[in-house]
Formats: C-alpha cells, structure tokens, sequence
C-alpha cells in the first residue's frame, strides 16, 4: 500500500499587519494609517486598516 503525503498548509501570519505593495500610495496610506491608530492604542481602527489593506487589488496582485 502507497500513501502519499501532501504538502503543509502554509497560512499568513494573523498577528502581523501586511506590508504595503510596492509602488501602492493606497497601500502605502493604510499602513501609515494602521500605525497611527496602533500607537494610539485603536486596535479596532489598526485591523480596519489591515483588512482594507488585504483586500486592496494592487495588494493581493502583488502577494500572488
């Protein structure tokens, strides 16, 4: 019998705001942003900023 194990699974860290993409002035804005709302303790601002970021287009074409 022959089994054949599969590649791990390799997910993005949750605890880690994305980087911006490169050359992304939105991007770019949103990290500033969620920075801006980190240092002042907004937690709930800070992940608006990383979700809209993650979604961005330019964004997760350049994560492909």
């Amino acid at each position: 019998m022959s089994t054949t194990q599969e590649s791990p699974v390799t997910l993005l860290d949750p605890t880690s705001p994305p980087r911006p993409a490169p050359g992304c002035d939105v991007c770019a804005a949103l990290d500033k942003q969620r920075a801006g709302y980190e240092s002042r303790g907004d937690t709930r601002a800070a992940t608006t900023c990383e979700v809209e970021m993650r979604n961005h287009p330019k964004h997760t074409r350049s994560a492909s």
